[in-house]
């Protein structure tokens, strides 16, 4: 489904009470991130949060997730963390424009995207879409790109992940539901590609201790 439409809804890492522990965590983390880690949409419809990881480093389990693992070595082969937030899509936001992560045979492409639920996604709360199939097509008609007529919703209750590729064209739709809706995201990309964060260089030696072997494999682009 992955390689085909360009994304799919799996299940997460976590469930039950480590759901709950995982949200309470990564809320401490989001009210602990300092001025300069908040990013606000030039259009005022979404909150980015960086800095999570040091935080949060059970939070390592998103991308050391197995489904994560297989879809990114299907993509790009040997590759490591690009970038890690969280995003909040307000109330009253409209219809992000249709977008690429990376452009085809660009830095950093092939890229695997992931979306973690943090609340449930719907069509009503600003669930990101996706034109399926169209991770081969370097261009979109600008008519197309705040509404596709072939456009899904990729829906699910929080805790569920999306994993996509990079390069199809996709954007969180219209939040109609007086209510944040929230996620974690990140992207994988080959080791040999440029990264958003390079975290190896970045995170404390005290922080990286409390990764496991895989989790620090992938900081450091060797898995």
């Amino acid at each position: 489904m992955l390689s085909e439409r360009g994304y799919m809804v799996t299940s997460g890492p976590f469930e039950g009470a480590d759901l709950t522990a995982i949200m309470s965590a990564l809320e401490c983390a989001v009210a602990e991130a300092l001025p300069h880690q908040i990013k606000r949409g030039s259009s005022g419809t979404n909150v980015r949060v960086d800095g999570l990881l040091p935080k949060a480093p059970r939070l390592e389990a998103l991308f050391t997730h197995p489904p994560v693992l297989v879809a990114a070595k299907g993509l790009t082969g040997v590759f490591r963390l690009s970038s890690f937030h969280v995003r909040t899509v307000l109330p009253g936001s409209s219809a992000q424009l249709l977008h690429q992560d990376v452009r085809p045979h660009a830095d950093g492409w092939p890229l695997l995207g992931f979306i973690f639920m943090v609340d449930d996604f719907t069509p009503e709360n600003g669930a990101t879409r996706f034109v399926p199939g169209s991770q081969e097509l370097e261009d979109m008609p600008e008519e197309l790109l705040r509404s596709h007529p072939y456009e899904e919703h990729a829906c699910g209750p929080a805790g569920s992940m999306i994993l996509f590729n990079g390069s199809v064209w996709h954007g969180f739709g219209a939040n109609l539901s007086g209510k944040p809706r929230r996620s974690v995201q990140g992207s994988l990309i080959p080791q040999n590609a440029t990264a958003a964060v390079d975290y190896e260089r970045t995170l404390p030696a005290a922080v990286w201790k409390k990764f496991s072997d895989a989790g620090r494999a992938i900081l450091r682009g060797s898995l």
